[in-house]
């Protein structure tokens, strides 16, 4: 599984500041703030993303992924629980998904085959499958709500060619 420790909380800091959120790296060892799952998964409170060095990427994505998809007023209310609806849930899957491809030594294989490690559930059996056959009502979401843009024509809805919007930069 791989952790902030392999990858460090320089890229997906700045990663995640570009979405207006801020990571917040915990000590070792001490608890983590707004953890939904418990420690070392990473913790949520309004705009802040909590991690320690043992806390898996796919994990730091999921939650902050929770984050970038609701609408701003709602961020600041949240408090280890984000998920408001299946939909909103299987857009952040798909977001997180996508957001690998941003974070040097990361990527979505590797980020999918960890969501499968620990014990992510898809109707289809893997991450994987579920993306790459059964996503198209997650990315309508993304697309819907400014995250992602469609690809040029031609679109294969079963290929899930998407490409992030990149969001203004933050002041």
């Amino acid at each position: 599984m791989l952790t902030l420790h392999d990858t460090g909380f320089s890229a997906p800091a700045a990663l995640l500041a570009r979405y207006g959120l801020n990571l917040i790296a915990v000590a070792d060892g001490a608890p983590i703030p707004g953890s939904y799952w418990g420690e070392p998964e990473a913790g949520l409170i309004g705009t802040d993303v909590f991690a320690r060095a043992d806390t898996p990427v796919h994990s730091l994505l999921h939650e902050a992924c929770h984050l970038i998809v609701q609408p701003p007023e709602r961020r600041a209310r949240v408090h280890t629980d984000a998920s408001d609806s299946i939909a909103e849930e299987d857009a952040t899957c798909a977001l997180q998904i996508l957001l690998a491809d941003e974070l040097p030594g990361v990527g979505r294989d590797r980020l999918m085959a960890d969501m499968d490690a620990w014990g992510y559930s898809f109707r289809l059996g893997s991450a994987r499958a579920w993306f790459e056959n059964d996503a198209e009502d997650a990315l309508a979401f993304l697309v819907e709500h400014g995250l992602v843009e469609p690809l040029p024509d031609p679109i294969d809805p079963h290929t899930m060619r998407v490409r992030l919007r990149r969001p203004p930069a933050c002041a």
